[in-house]
C-alpha cells in the first residue's frame, strides 16, 4: 500500500513539473511571437517576463528538492548497507569465538 502511495505521489509531482514547463513553453512562445509585434503593450510584456522568471524560480527549487530527496534516499541505502555489513562481521565473530575455545 505504502508503494503505491509513493508511486502516486511522484506521479502527481511529475505532473506539476510538467504543467509548470508546459506553461513556461506557452510564455515562452507568446513572448517571442510578442516582438513580432507592435510594442504597444509593454505592461503585458513586462508580466510575462516576470511570470516566466517566476516559473524558472519555481522549476529551479522543485529540481533541488528533488535532489535533495534522491541524495536523502542514497544515503539512507548507504547507511543500510553499512549497519548490515556490520552486523554480519559482529555474529561471524561471535561464531568464530564460540567454535575456536
Amino acid at each position: 500500500m505504502e508503494g503505491t502511495e509513493g508511486e502516486f505521489q511522484d506521479g502527481a509531482r511529475k505532473l506539476q513539473i510538467s504543467i509548470r514547463c508546459a506553461k513556461a513553453a506557452f510564455l515562452l512562445s507568446s513572448l517571442k511571437s510578442s516582438v513580432n509585434r507592435v510594442n504597444d503593450e509593454p505592461e503585458e510584456k513586462e508580466k510575462l517576463i516576470r511570470e516566466i522568471e517566476n516559473l524558472r524560480v519555481a522549476f529551479v527549487k522543485e529540481r533541488l528538492k528533488i535532489n535533495k530527496i534522491k541524495l536523502c534516499g542514497l544515503t539512507e541505502l548507504i547507511l543500510q548497507v553499512v549497519f548490515a555489513i556490520l552486523i554480519s562481521c559482529f555474529f561471524t565473530k561471535q561464531a568464530f569465538d564460540t567454535f575456536h575455545y
